[in-house]
């Protein structure tokens, strides 16, 4: 199970949105592991990122990006837009042997591809079954497509719909607003890249 499943979108949208997690299992391997994946956030920055976080501190729009790698514990994150940064994240962390537990969310298809490019085989697949219950009470979709990026619900739908109004007045480019949302997602999956093109869309 991952916080990162239910994100929404259009297939197109979403093969630029790719979050990888690092975490250890407890009473197993969990003895010592910060270093490892402090290395991990290391390993993951060499391929660019748009975000990364450690659920012990936040993420790299809430602290500097050092901060956030020597607070790393528990679980650490890595989001990316392209699916090269993946492969090379992957292969990297193959080498590194780090004993860690690793889970790459994305469009299956794409994350399928970016394992076989890897040399490396699936474990386990998790898919979302959507929202169930009285979905009428959600907002629309393509404030969810916003809002869903952050899986502990952390981006208010009344944030996203201000930063929409700010860029229709030309307060904030969307790249200036997606940046205000991020730093709302404290574990760091939140995808401002993404962000930014789904809020210019809809301030149209």
């Amino acid at each position: 199970m991952t916080h990162s499943l239910h994100r929404r979108g259009t297939a197109e949208s979403l093969s630029e949105d790719y979050i990888v997690l690092c975490l250890p299992a407890i009473d197993f391997n969990d003895k010592g592991h910060d270093p490892k994946l402090l290395e991990f956030l290391r390993i993951a920055l060499r391929h660019s990122p748009v975000n990364i976080g450690a659920i012990s501190l936040g993420n790299m729009y809430s602290h500097k990006t050092e901060e956030v790698v020597k607070a790393a514990h528990g679980i650490v994150h890595a989001v990316f837009v392209k699916k090269e940064q993946v492969i090379d994240t992957l292969k990297e962390l193959e080498k590194a042997n780090l004993g860690m537990s690793v889970v790459v969310s994305g469009i299956f298809e794409n994350v399928d591809e970016c394992l076989k490019k890897s040399g490396l085989k699936h474990h386990t697949a998790n898919f979302s079954l959507g929202i169930w219950g009285r979905t009428e009470k959600l907002p629309d979709n393509n404030i969810l497509e916003v809002t869903t990026m952050c899986g502990h619900a952390m981006v208010s739908a009344n944030l996203v719909k201000a930063m929409v109004e700010d860029i229709k007045a030309k307060r904030k480019t969307a790249d200036e607003a997606a940046k205000v949302l991020a730093p709302q997602c404290a574990c760091g999956i939140f995808n401002p890249a993404r962000a930014a093109k789904l809020l210019a869309a809809m301030a149209k």
